[in-house]
């Protein structure tokens, strides 16, 4: 009898410790669940830019990285916890094969639409600003009144931007004649080619002209008509759809809050963002 009370007690411990165990199992599985449901996975984002562009992306004089696609960038970063953005500087030539490479993750640098970009990249969908180009010439250039006056001209503009798939295929669809040549650093900038004569021209923004006016006396001026109004948006690459969504909601939600025209008014001299 005592052994059956023995062997009975003995058994009646192994099932307790077992649903002790089991019991605590669960538990800890609920609470590695509920942690896991807790914690917000912050994704790096690698944002490519440059430091040339006037009222763009340019460093300021205390050495910080600024201007309008940088703020606005540093803006939309704040409406997305799940990403935590990075800016990696670099010379505009190299920031598409920096996104080919997967070096960056998308490029803020006043991206317009073309076929090729579209061909190799995503771009987003909410434009964020109009791109206006125009004829700039030395402010006392009276013989270069619009781009039908470039016709055997020296036009400098830089390699891959904007300005130089514009004129590169202006050129060639219009036989114009114009003699493309590519900035370079020092001697070799646009401001020093139109400042000294050894170029007569280039093609940019009225508000790249403004401010090279006022910060480094320039002495460039716009002439003619607007050659385009381009919008511009985010470039990413082709698998990068849901960083792309999610920086159009962002860009909506500043757009509402007024913030995209406050910040073009600030740094592009007026609102670009009224044409969309």
């Amino acid at each position: 009898m005592k052994k059956k009370i023995l062997v009975s007690m003995t058994l009646l411990a192994a099932l307790l410790l077992g649903a002790c165990s089991s019991q605590e199992t669960k538990t800890t599985s609920k609470a590695s669940s509920d942690n896991s449901k807790g914690e917000t996975k912050v994704q790096k984002i690698i944002v490519g830019t440059g430091t040339q562009f006037p009222n763009v992306c340019f460093i300021d004089k205390n050495g910080k990285l600024t201007g309008y696609d940088v703020e606005l960038v540093r803006k939309i970063d704040e409406k997305l916890p799940e990403y935590k953005f990075e800016f990696k500087t670099m010379d505009f030539s190299n920031l598409l094969i920096s996104l080919e490479t997967n070096k960056i993750d998308f490029i803020a640098h006043q991206m317009e639409v073309n076929e090729e970009r579209q061909k190799k990249f995503l771009f987003n969908k909410e434009p964020y600003n109009i791109f206006p180009l125009d004829v700039t010439v030395k402010k006392d250039n009276n013989e270069i009144n619009s781009i039908k006056d470039l016709k055997g001209k020296k036009v400098i503009v830089s390699a891959t931007s904007n300005s130089a798939v514009f004129i590169e295929k202006y050129n060639k669809e219009h036989n114009a004649g114009i003699q493309i040549v590519y900035a370079g650093n020092g001697p070799d900038s646009t401001i020093n080619q139109i400042k000294t004569g050894r170029a007569d021209a280039t093609i940019t923004t009225p508000f790249a002209v403004d401010f090279l006016n006022k910060s480094v006396d320039a002495q460039e001026k716009v002439v003619g008509e607007p050659l385009l109004n381009s919008k511009v948006y985010f470039l990413l690459r082709k698998d990068e759809t849901p960083l792309q969504k999610r920086i159009d909601e962002a860009l909506i939600e500043l757009k509402k809050e007024g913030v995209v025209s406050e910040l073009s008014k600030k740094w592009l001299g007026a609102d670009y963002t009224v044409n969309f």
